[in-house]
């Protein structure tokens, strides 16, 4: 297993725990939102499809309002990546996740404030808990896109749990990412479980508790360093998956050819 810095350290801590608020999120919004995702859009666009299809307790304009704003959470996440995106990475993620927190504040106060103590959800005010933090999560989920960290996606697992299972078929030594995957999988499910648990006090308590932990993954990026992955997302044109500059552009030649030599992967 390679050796992390520090920073790498916090980075990947800080993931594991927006995996963990993504549990306790899902938790709240299916349980006490009626029916819906607002982290995992994969099921939220399947229970639209059930919707639409007639099947009870499923509701179209949960599910619609949900995806649209977890859109537009990407598409504020990209607006940021182009705001910041000459600073320190871990400055422009601790911006996102500030953002992310604000956002879970406000559905946490809409929440204590319109939803009385035992009584039934004001629909106004249920539709502005899953606009807040489908918007919320669609920006964390831009984010976390753009920050490419190998499988540390905290939201969606699918891919995670059918990668753990081919490599292990593959033979002993095959997996080298074995444990991120695992660990994954582990703090989704504990923020679930523990989900249901402050459910049965409030969602009020629910929401509090997703926004401090991204309060403090917040604060855990501004005092750490930038890694070596996240700098070489601020070079100019870098892309996480590809190069997309020129490809003759600042790229070394080979000794003795007159070939320029590509880039190496920005994938770590």
């Amino acid at each position: 297993m390679d050796s992390l810095t520090k920073s790498e350290r916090i980075l990947h801590g800080s993931l594991y725990c927006l995996t963990f608020v993504t549990g306790l999120v899902d938790a709240g919004s299916w349980i006490a939102m009626g029916h819906v995702f607002t982290a995992n859009m994969t099921g939220n666009i399947v229970f639209l499809g059930f919707a639409f299809g007639g099947v009870s307790g499923l509701s179209i304009g949960r599910s619609s309002i949900a995806l649209g704003f977890a859109l537009a959470g990407g598409f504020l996440a990209g607006k940021l990546d182009s705001l910041l995106g000459k600073r320190r990475r871990n400055i422009w993620l601790a911006a996102a996740f500030a953002f992310e927190t604000l956002l879970l504040l406000g559905a946490m106060t809409v929440s204590w404030y319109f939803v009385p103590r035992g009584g039934q959800h004001i629909s106004t005010a249920l539709y502005g808990i899953i606009a807040l933090t489908a918007l919320g999560m669609g920006m964390r989920n831009g984010t976390v896109r753009r920050l490419a960290v190998p499988e540390l996606t905290t939201t969606v697992l699918t891919l995670t749990v059918a990668a753990l299972a081919f490599d292990f078929s593959l033979g002993p030594g095959s997996n080298p990412r074995w444990r991120r995957r695992v660990g994954s999988v582990l703090m989704m499910f504990s923020g679930a479980f523990v989900g249901v648990q402050l459910l049965k006090h409030s969602l009020v308590l629910l929401l509090g508790v997703s926004a401090v932990l991204t309060a403090f993954c917040t604060l855990a990026q501004i005092y750490r360093e930038e890694t070596q992955h996240e700098a070489k997302l601020r070079a100019p044109n870098a892309d996480v998956s590809e190069d997309r500059s020129s490809p003759n552009e600042g790229c070394p030649k080979r000794p003795g050819s007159s070939q320029t030599q590509a880039p190496g992967s920005l994938v770590t």
